[in-house]
């Protein structure tokens, strides 16, 4: 049986510096570096399983929003390649 582990699931991975103001703790999981964000908003601390569940949720989210009103999705790299043509 696996138990609740409170200091495993407590203590985050350590954060990978992305860029000046990303850090990436969990894979495609980006986030504003907690540093800068310390002065105007209190940082809560959660667990890890809730962290994964958030960022699952939004993909099902986004995934539903496209099914139901999206005539076409585009990659951000198809933005990036017309706004290039448009140039």
């Amino acid at each position: 049986m696996t138990g609740y582990r409170y200091d495993a699931e407590h203590t985050p991975p350590p954060a990978r510096q992305v860029t000046d103001v990303a850090v990436e703790r969990f894979e495609h999981i980006f986030e504003v570096d907690p540093k800068l964000m310390s002065d105007h908003v209190r940082q809560q601390k959660f667990p890890n399983w809730d962290t994964l569940r958030i960022a699952a949720g939004r993909a099902d989210h986004l995934e539903w929003m496209h099914r139901h009103w999206a005539e076409k999705t585009l990659s951000a790299q198809e933005l990036l390649d017309e706004l290039d043509r448009e140039r």
